[in-house]
Order: structure tokens, then C-alpha cells, then sequence
């Protein structure tokens, strides 16, 4: 058995949990919102052709923000072309994912499932194949209230009040080069300067995110955050990260270890922001927008489920990287997690992508049901559970050596307290493959705790670590951790093998 013990200090604290963390994102590929989040005549749909049991499935999961259109297709969207009559809408051939668009579904109707869905809109611009007009006339259509040629024409598609978005991707990945559109950091980065300000032009009160760099891997990582942040510091808020994992050949060790790939990524993110803020004699802090993130097999790009194979037949909503998600990849994804909430000082925004189908927590199938993934759950309950404050942990816990990472804790342990609810809520990882782990947590600055709720994530009865959920059988999920309790002030754990826990404190008053 590996050990760990962990200190909470109700003084150590990292900042409030921002909100817009337990973030998703929508985006025009595959099959996430034609037969996802949309499917008329579906048996679950309602009058506007929404699923209604996704969208059960989407509240239990809780996202409090939504990225919509894109991703890759948004360098090639022309906005125009979602809304208006359905009938009158163009379809459209989407070269970034080699696919038919046929906008039956475009911003009416996304804000309309953003409404039931209870989640705040973060819309993105096109500043691949268009620019500075365009991107200050979607934020006119969308946010002016009326009496201009645009918003009366918004009024006259069926929405006479405003959407009121205040939040904007200046585009995506477009120091990738195989964006429709890729721009050199110097040349985005002064579209991006001029955008915001036509953007706010229009409307001061927005907030704005500009291009980061598609992953730490990328030759011009760290130079294209620089370069772009020289110009348009002062027009943005935010600059975006993106990062997927995935199990290679075998080492689920180093895959289980990715979330330090995480922390070096985010600090790496945030250096360079401070030494541009630093020359430039900035007063204002940008901070991070990790708009993309979570586990992704990104297997050979010539299989019929992969992006880009232009080979294959024009198709509407095909079916792209609609990865099973398994007992590893949930304890990963809560790591994941635990890294955005140690870093929420500085990572303001966050958003697993995407929602349904495509790498998603919730999978449906056309005409027939909807069922959560092994990753739904670390989410759904750090959402639920995560609020008030973040706190700074102090771990000791047994190592293990990786391939990829060097040496790296065990037991991973993120923290939050809530001092008007009494709660301290601990989320705790066992990266262990073959031990349980015995955890001592000692809370300092505390009233006397007791247990109020203990779950986990582990390898279900008869299953392996490859385990995962399918229609009609969701053999991975949440269940009672044996064994929790208070001894002598602290809290006892013994978490199993590779697996994820939530535990919620009752704290009384110090």
C-alpha cells in the first residue's frame, strides 16, 4: 500500500473558484449537434428539435459556459449563413473537417439550447478566411439592442432582444498550419489587435480571447504567445491554450502522470504573458482561457474516423473521433481537472472538449438514447462540489517513476473551501495501477470535521482498467468510498487502485 499525507490550511489559498472553469464547447463536427445536441423527430425531441434527454444529461453535468461554433470550423464559417429562414440557408462544403453543412442549426438556435441549457454563451469569430468586418458584425447582430440594420434584422429572425454575449474567441489555432487560414504570430496578431477593437467598438463591455498556441508542442510555442500578446495586450483579455492526451503504446504510467504536463503548460502560459505585461509596462493581468482540453486518441489520420482524410465521400455528420472513454482516461481527466482548479489564480476559463459524441463526457445515438462516458463523472461532481475558494494543498506521497514525466506522486489532490456552506471538498487521485493508497489528511485552521459525503471512480466489479460505458450498461461511475472517516482530527482514506474520489467535509467553526 502506497501512503500520502496532505495538509489543508484554511489560510492557504489560491483565490476563488472561477465560475467559468467547468466549461464545454459545441462545435459544427461529426455528430455534436446534428443527432447530439439537435435531432428533429427524434422520439426525445421538443418542438424545436433539441433532444431533451441530452439535455438532461448536460444539466446533471453542469457547464457553466459553452464554446460554440468552432474549433477548426469556425476559420472557414460564414455566420450569416445560420440564421435567417432554414429553408433559405445555404448548405455548404466545410473544409476543415471534410463534411456537408447543411446550417439547419446556427446562433438562434444554439442560444435557444444555451437557454435551456442554463450555460453562458462563448461565441467565436472567423478570422481565418475573414476578418475585422465580419467579426464586428456578429457582435452587432448578436449584442446591439435595436435600431441598426443588423439587430433589426436579428429581430426580424425571430429574436427581438439581444443575446448579450459577452464572450469572444478571436478565432482558433491559427498558428496551426492546417487551419483554413494559418497566420504567422506577427500577422494575428495584428488582426487580432484590430478585431477587439472594431468588436468593442461596437460593444465595450465584451470580453475577448485571443489565439494561443494550439499545443506546447508547436515549433512557435512560447514566440507566438509573445509576438500576439506585443500587439494586442491592451485589446484582450485573455489568451487560449489547448491540450489533448492520450495513452501511447502501452504506458498508462505516463499517461496518468499528464496533468504535470498540465501544470508546466499553464505556467508556461502565464511567464510569458507577465514578461510582455512587464515591457510593456502593463497595469491589467491577462489571463488564460484553456479552451480546449481532455483526453483524445488521435490514431492515423488516414482511418474513416479521423479528420482531414478528403479522400472519403462529402458527408453531413459523419461520425468523427467518437472516442469510448475508459476507467483510465476518467482518472486522467480528473487530474486534468485538479491542475485547471490549483491553477484558477490564473486559468479563468476552461473548456472540455467537446460536449456530446465528438471526445465527449455524454454519447447519443441517432434515433435512439443518450448515455454518460467514464469521464462525465469527475466533472459533474468537481462542478457540483468545487466552490468558494481554492485551496493550496500541501502533498507528501509516495512517487512512482514514468517514462515520459520522471518521478511523480501517487496520490494527485486538488481542494476548494466553501466557508458559508462548512464544506471542504477534497478531490483525490490514485495513479497507483496495482495499490491502494492510505491517505492522512490533516486540516489546520479547521473546526472539528466529520464525513459528509465519500465517493469514487474505480475499476468496476469484473472489469479492468479498459472498462467503459455503452448504451444500457454504464458499468463506470460513482460509488460509496469504503472506509472514510475522521481519527484523532484527521481524515482517513484508503483510495483503490487507479481511481477518483470526491470527498465533502463538514467543517465546524474554528
Amino acid at each position: 500500500m502506497s501512503r500520502a499525507i496532505v495538509t489543508v490550511d484554511r489560510d492557504f489559498t489560491v483565490g476563488p473558484v472561477p465560475h467559468r472553469i467547468f466549461g464545454s464547447f459545441v462545435e459544427h463536427m461529426g455528430r455534436c449537434v446534428y443527432t447530439g445536441i439537435f435531432e428533429p423527430g427524434h422520439p426525445e425531441a421538443d418542438e424545436n428539435g433539441y433532444r431533451r434527454d441530452v439535455l438532461e444529461l448536460v444539466r446533471e453535468l453542469g457547464p457553466t459556459v459553452v464554446r460554440y461554433p468552432g474549433g477548426n470550423f469556425v476559420s472557414g464559417y460564414n455566420w450569416e449563413d445560420g440564421v435567417g429562414p432554414v429553408e433559405q440557408r445555404p448548405r455548404r462544403l466545410d473544409g476543415a473537417w471534410h463534411t456537408v453543412e447543411t446550417n439547419a442549426f446556427g446562433l438562434h438556435e444554439f442560444a435557444g439550447w444555451a437557454r435551456l441549457a442554463g450555460v453562458e454563451i462563448m461565441e467565436a469569430v472567423n478570422l481565418g478566411t475573414r476578418g475585422v468586418d465580419a467579426a464586428r458584425e456578429l457582435v452587432e447582430y448578436a449584442n446591439h439592442p435595436g435600431g441598426s440594420h443588423l439587430s433589426d434584422l436579428r429581430a426580424r429572425n425571430g429574436s427581438p432582444d439581444p443575446f448579450g454575449i459577452k464572450l469572444w474567441c478571436l478565432g482558433n489555432e491559427l498558428d496551426g498550419p492546417w487551419q483554413i487560414g494559418h497566420k504567422t504570430p506577427a500577422e494575428y496578431g495584428r488582426l487580432a489587435q484590430e478585431a477587439a477593437k472594431a468588436m468593442r467598438y461596437v460593444d465595450p463591455d465584451i470580453e475577448l480571447v485571443a489565439v494561443g498556441s494550439s499545443n506546447s508542442r508547436m515549433p512557435t510555442f512560447g514566440q507566438w504567445e509573445y509576438e500576439v500578446l506585443s500587439q494586442a495586450y491592451d485589446e484582450v483579455d485573455y489568451i487560449s491554450m489547448h491540450a489533448y492526451y492520450q495513452e501511447e503504446n502501452g504506458d498508462a504510467a505516463s499517461f496518468l502522470a499528464t496533468a504535470l504536463d498540465t501544470d508546466h503548460f499553464i505556467e508556461s502560459v502565464a511567464a510569458t504573458a507577465d514578461a510582455v505585461r512587464a515591457r510593456g509596462k502593463h497595469s491589467k493581468r491577462i489571463h488564460i482561457s484553456f479552451d480546449e482540453w481532455n483526453v483524445w486518441y488521435q490514431r492515423g489520420l488516414d482511418t474513416e474516423d479521423q479528420p482531414h482524410n478528403v479522400s472519403r465521400a462529402w458527408r453531413e455528420h459523419p461520425r468523427l473521433i467518437e472516442d469510448e472513454y475508459n476507467v483510465t482516461d476518467a482518472v486522467v481527466v480528473g487530474t486534468l481537472l485538479h491542475s485547471i482548479l490549483r491553477h484558477g489564480d490564473r486559468v479563468k476559463i476552461a473548456n472540455q472538449a467537446q460536449l456530446v459524441n465528438v471526445i465527449a463526457p455524454i454519447r447519443s445515438e441517432e434515433g435512439g438514447p443518450a448515455w454518460r462516458q467514464s469521464i462525465f463523472w469527475p466533472f459533474a461532481r468537481m462542478r457540483a462540489l468545487a466552490t468558494g475558494e481554492i485551496l493550496r494543498p500541501a502533498v507528501r506521497s509516495d512517487r512512482y517513476s514514468t517514462a515520459r514525466f520522471g518521478d511523480a506522486d501517487l496520490v494527485d489532490v486538488a481542494a476548494t473551501w466553501d466557508e458559508e456552506r462548512g464544506r471542504v471538498a477534497l478531490f483525490l487521485a490514485n495513479r497507483g495501477l496495482e495499490e491502494a493508497a492510505d491517505v492522512q489528511v490533516d486540516l489546520r485552521g479547521f473546526g472539528e470535521p466529520t464525513v459528509a459525503s465519500a465517493e469514487v471512480l474505480t475499476i468496476p466489479e469484473g472489469g479492468d482498467r479498459l472498462t467503459t460505458n455503452r448504451a444500457g450498461e454504464e458499468r463506470v461511475g460513482m460509488r460509496a468510498l469504503e472506509g472514510a472517516g475522521v481519527q484523532d482530527g484527521a481524515v482517513r482514506l484508503s483510495l483503490p487502485p487507479l481511481s477518483w474520489s470526491c470527498v465533502e467535509l463538514a467543517v465546524a467553526r474554528a
